[in-house]
């Protein structure tokens, strides 16, 4: 078996040669303590993939920033170890807050039920409407239509017809009060 001379290094060693930017030594550091920190993350997460995500950011990490392990202040194993945990709570904490944002969502919804009954009025209505809207003579209705669904003036709705303003005010008042009596008759209205 041959060895190679990063397995010779310790913790201090590797970070060095880390910093220096070896690829080698990244992956004895990997070799060494990759396992321990996926073991860590994966108790924490209780999710395999989540747990490789960590790790493989925290090694990133090591890579990108490794100034950032102090030798000093410990082992590189207890650095990584100690990466790994922080960001797996961190994500599990994520997590735990997307979840309940999702259940409180879930609630809203199920807590503003749909009134069944009152929709089936509204339609009823809006059928009663357009049934006795459709029943009116042409002059009344066109200038029905203009004014309240098309939300015209009396003035628009003459000149886009092509009649005098007093006209129009006269075919809306009989259509309207027409339409009125056509809703109580369905029941839609009272009298």
């Amino acid at each position: 078996m041959i060895i190679s001379t990063h397995q010779l290094l310790d913790d201090a060693g590797l970070a060095s040669a880390i910093v220096d930017r070896d690829e080698g030594a990244l992956a004895e550091a990997y070799r060494r303590h990759g396992d321990g920190c996926f073991a860590l993350a994966r108790r924490v997460l209780f999710d395999r993939a989540l747990a490789e995500e960590v790790v493989q950011e925290i090694f990133v990490r090591l890579w990108n920033r490794p100034e950032r392990y102090e030798p000093a202040r410990g082992s590189l194993r207890s650095f990584l170890i100690a990466q790994a945990h922080g960001r797996s709570v961190d994500l599990l904490r994520a997590e735990t807050a997307r979840r309940r944002r999702e259940e409180r969502e879930t609630r809203q919804r199920i807590s503003d039920p749909i009134d069944l009954e009152r929709e089936v009025v509204s339609l009823n209505e809006a059928e009663a409407v357009r049934t006795a809207l459709a029943s009116l003579p042409d002059p009344e209705r066109d200038a029905i239509e203009l004014a309240y669904f098309g939300g015209h003036t009396y003035r628009e709705v003459a000149t886009l017809l092509g009649q005098p303003e007093g006209t129009v005010k006269s075919r809306i008042r009989a259509g309207m009060l027409r339409l009125r009596a056509a809703l109580v008759e369905t029941g839609i209205t009272e009298p």
